[in-house]
């Protein structure tokens, strides 16, 4: 019996006779991917055993899926993050060498034309929160430092929310900036530090969350898109290690290379230096850049 003739089907067969009628003439990538799916797919299903009244949930949670998504939001997606598939993918696709910064997922919150900064800007437009000073150095993994690094920047307020999500509460463009690095490979700017948030969780992939008693929350972070002529692009956060939900993250975000020290600082001394009138917190992270082949 060739491979594209498995016969009858049956409950022990099932992957084998639906593979076998993907026809010779698809695209061979299509192909390969549809057999893997069909084949996990049945495993799963011979594996769970559903009844047919659960089965027709698992559509019914789909179709309200895809119902909740639309031009602002995408449910899947949200799916593919609480799953960690997100993240499996995002790791699969930028496998780094050794000493190269680790990447995370983009986020939905990330926005083009951001105005560029001056290096040290503050980037807090509101004045609200507890300030932070970042810094740190952009470097390969040589340990040189890249110049004309474009720095691409964007965080939550201390309530937590982004200002695309708060239109008319925060200014446009606050706690974003760009910047770019000079000879030194050096960066800095000021921010305000920020706060765990939960993700979209009023739909149906929320409550899948609270159905598997977990909850939506974010640890606080940072995030960073880095590019530079001649170096891969990197994608990335750095991220709170004192948060409460660092060790949750509800999308699988966090990396322990990821994890950046955050300092208060109240030594006078220290706060006149860097031009501040009140106690602040600092985090240093220098990040490196792996060379593009």
């Amino acid at each position: 019996m060739s491979t594209q003739d498995q016969g009858y089907f049956t409950e022990e067969n099932s992957a084998d006779v639906v593979v076998s009628k993907i026809a010779s003439t698809t695209d061979p990538r299509l192909a390969e991917v549809m057999s893997a799916i069909i084949r996990h797919l049945h495993a799963a299903v011979k594996e769970i055993e559903p009844s047919q009244d659960e089965w027709l949930e698992a559509i019914k949670f789909l179709t309200a899926t895809g119902h909740k998504s639309d031009d602002w939001r995408q449910e899947y997606i949200l799916l593919s993050d609480i799953l960690g598939v997100s993240m499996l993918v995002d790791s699969i696709n930028n496998r780094k060498p050794s000493g190269a910064s680790e990447s995370t997922v983009l986020g939905p919150f990330h926005i083009p034309d951001v105005p560029e900064l001056p290096m040290g800007s503050n980037i807090c437009l509101d004045g609200k929160g507890e300030p932070m000073l970042i810094k740190g150095r952009i470097l390969n993994t040589n340990g040189d430092p890249i110049e004309g690094t474009k720095i691409d920047v964007w965080q939550t307020n201390d309530d937590g929310f982004y200002d695309v999500q708060q239109k008319g509460i925060q200014p446009d463009f606050n706690l974003r900036g760009v910047f770019h690095t000079g000879s030194d490979g050096t960066y800095t700017f000021w921010g305000a530090k920020p706060r765990y948030y939960p993700i979209p969780d009023d739909g149906p992939v929320g409550k899948l969350l609270g159905s598997m008693g977990r909850h939506p929350y974010r640890p606080a972070h940072l995030h960073y898109i880095l590019e530079a002529d001649g170096y891969e692009t990197l994608v990335t956060h750095i991220f709170d290690p004192d948060d409460k939900y660092i060790n949750s993250d509800a999308v699988f975000g966090v990396k322990e290379s990821l994890l950046a020290k955050f300092d208060l600082i109240e030594d006078p001394e220290r706060i006149r230096a860097e031009g501040a009138e009140d106690p602040f917190y600092e985090v240093v992270h220098d990040f490196v850049l792996a060379p593009t082949s």
